[in-house]
């Protein structure tokens, strides 16, 4: 995703001549440069790229949200959530076509001037900082254990080799920083990471394989419950506790800091409808999907990260090595989704910090600077941070719901090229009257179930 709005170049490949592509890589961040251009992605390299945003850690909280809501709201939510998705983002790209507008931040910029540019920018922050920390945390539990509420979750390697120094928690995240997200972490155009989106997509979908078929046969040999279909709302307080799962789905659904970066690459511009649509019916079925085998398997003691309850006896013939499949497969899966959610994120910082420098892409050395302090804040991130709960609420409730709802929606309200009808007022609207609402509840919510925790008994 480039920051700055761009002077338009014309489209190659015999498109129509009133659609414009703007290449990728400025050679400086004011508004009118020339750009090294690159347009040659490919429909299902873009599909793949934008899956792989939108899968990432959102689908390992989600059993928990069914745990509060039950199956049937858990659903609808899901695909309320997909179909609002969809809504803001084409309302972010039909608006940039209107005012020529490469990029989220250039958008922001041409609707609220500098201060719309640097919010977003420093949205985009938030919430991706918060996303990649949640990542390292799941791959940390998988790999070295977590311990919860007194009870410790042996990790796959704890498990196989015992308990070393090597395979304790930041040993584990320290190489894998070092030996993946690092080299992932140093391409310069999202496109090159479009086989290791697909690799991360295909393992999400072994994942999702392997718990659906734990779950079946658990189910036929009578080793499961019946799951709880609606809520168990009994008081006030546990009302209020359903709001508690929407800034949740909001991050697990937020990918629209990359979607100019993958228009701007595509080999014919105007597919980036289908390939939005694309990506977000693969990535519902699997939120579905997943989010109904989980709460299957576990029921009420399905944990915040739902691998972590992938340490126990399934009762399963192999299901220590199922147990390890699920969790390995997820790991991986995770560790091939950090550079393309950090790509947006070092960009943005960038633009943030040295507005008037010259593009990233030309300077190694704030490039290579940048992207290993971000690392470094990330690895520390999720060394100190316990839950992938409160890392979620936290960004789900603030950036991501402004990424998500908040900026598309305003950007309607706006309307500086009046192409706003009735209907997309009235559901910028909702859009926003429904994110401010709901996550202002869950931070209620959350903010008295913490005080309540931590009030000293009488």
């Amino acid at each position: 995703m480039t920051i700055e709005d761009v002077t338009p170049v014309p489209k190659r490949n015999g498109s129509s001549s009133d659609e414009i592509v703007a290449p990728l890589l400025p050679k400086s961040q004011g508004d009118e440069v020339a750009y090294d251009e690159f347009n040659g992605a490919s429909f299902s390299g873009a599909v793949f790229n934008l899956a792989t945003t939108v899968i990432g850690a959102g689908i390992m909280a989600l059993p928990a949200t069914m745990k509060i809501l039950g199956l049937v709201l858990g659903i609808i939510m899901i695909v309320v959530m997909a179909f609002l998705t969809d809504a803001s983002i084409e309302f972010l790209l039909r608006f940039s076509k209107a005012g020529k507008n490469r990029s989220y931040g250039g958008l922001m910029g041409g609707s609220f001037g500098n201060p719309g540019r640097i919010l977003l920018q420093v949205a985009v922050l938030v919430n991706n900082i918060g996303v990649l920390i949640v990542y390292m945390i799941i791959i940390g539990d998988v790999l070295a254990g977590k311990t919860e509420d007194g009870t410790h979750h042996f990790g796959v390697l704890e498990g196989w080799f015992g308990h070393h120094w090597w395979n304790g928690r930041a040993a584990v995240l320290l190489i894998t920083t070092l030996g993946v997200f690092a080299p992932l972490a140093c391409f310069k155009r999202i496109d090159s990471l479009k086989f290791t989106s697909a690799l991360s997509v295909a393992l999400a979908v072994v994942f999702l394989i392997i718990t659906a078929g734990i779950s079946i046969m658990k189910l036929i040999s009578g080793g499961v419950a019946m799951p709880r279909l609606l809520p168990d709302v009994t008081d006030l307080t546990s009302f209020w506790n359903l709001f508690t799962v929407v800034p949740v789905l909001v991050t697990a659904f937020i990918c629209h800091y990359n979607i100019h970066s993958i228009q701007n690459e595509l080999e014919d511009p105007t597919q980036i409808r289908p390939v939005v649509r694309s990506a977000l019916m693969l990535c519902s079925s699997v939120y579905i999907m997943t989010s109904i085998f989980g709460f299957l398997l576990f029921g009420d003691d399905t944990l915040d990260d739902v691998l972590a309850n992938f340490d126990t006896d399934l009762g399963i013939p192999f299901g220590s090595v199922l147990n390890d499949a699920v969790r390995v497969s997820y790991a991986l899966h995770l560790m091939l989704v950090f550079p393309i959610v950090f790509y947006p994120l070092r960009i943005n910082i960038d633009g943030l910090l040295f507005p008037s420098a010259r593009s990233l892409t030309s300077s190694n050395v704030r490039f290579g600077c940048l992207t290993a302090g971000l690392i470094s804040v990330i690895f520390l991130g999720a060394n100190f941070i316990p839950s992938i709960w409160d890392a979620f609420q936290f960004t789900g409730a603030t950036a991501a719901v402004c990424l998500g709802f908040i900026f598309p929606a305003s950007i309607i309200l706006k309307d500086r090229h009046s192409k706003a009808t009735n209907r997309d007022t009235t559901l910028a609207i909702f859009m926003i009257v429904l994110a401010v609402l709901s996550n202002a509840i869950a931070i209620y919510s959350d903010a008295y179930a913490l005080f309540k925790k931590n009030a000293p008994r009488e």
